[in-house]
């Protein structure tokens, strides 16, 4: 038997009682930072808008019909990155968003050519931004825009200014849900009962 223990009993007792819990501690420690972890990393993986490109919308809308929902921006644009923060990383936008639209975010003034509709759109220099931008803006620009495209064939609906979670939900169940192809937008609104 350990001598220590015959001498100095307490002593042993109060020794060994530390070490357990500071394993136990310890462990509890890793324990929680795991799950901590884990939480973090699925809740940021879900809270994300799934931006697709521009290139790709046509296809997709083609073999799986959604409308299509484009944020137009501009980088030197305060409200469309207030837009981002505010409307774009609310968890309701978002699953909302990616159950019942195909997202897409486009800087206005990108100088790369976007084909749409049999169409090539390309920088416009007197405007300074794409033509694709004066295109689905009906010739009139202003940042941000939200534009909805019901399908791939339908013109473009745009929607000017900095909008609300509160402010778009209409919007996006107006067209994600359907409700365009049998009323118009103010007669959607009177009955629609806000959830958000």
């Amino acid at each position: 038997m350990n001598n220590f223990f015959i001498l100095n009993p307490i002593k042993y007792i109060n020794r060994t009682f530390t070490i357990v819990m500071l394993k136990m501690v310890k462990f509890n420690l890793v324990i929680f930072l795991f799950f901590l972890c884990s939480f973090k990393v699925t809740s940021t993986a879900h809270d994300k808008l799934a931006w697709i490109k521009m290139s790709e919308l046509k296809e997709k809308m083609q073999s799986d019909p959604k409308p299509a929902l484009i944020d137009l921006y501009t980088n030197w644009c305060y409200w469309c990155k207030v837009m981002d923060k505010k409307t774009y990383s609310n968890s309701k936008v978002i699953n909302y968003i990616n159950d019942h639209f195909y997202p897409v975010k486009l800087d206005a003034e990108t100088k790369s050519v976007i084909d749409w509709k049999n169409k090539s759109y390309s920088y416009n220099e007197n405007y300074k931004v794409n033509d694709f931008t004066m295109y689905a803006t009906s010739g009139q620009p202003g940042f941000p825009t939200t534009i909805i495209f019901v399908d791939d064939n339908s013109e473009p609906i745009s929607i000017q200014g900095f909008l609300e979670p509160k402010e778009m939900e209409p919007i996006l169940k107006y067209f994600g849900e359907g409700a365009y192809k049998t009323e118009s937008f103010e007669v959607f609104k009177t009955t629609f009962k806000s959830s958000w």
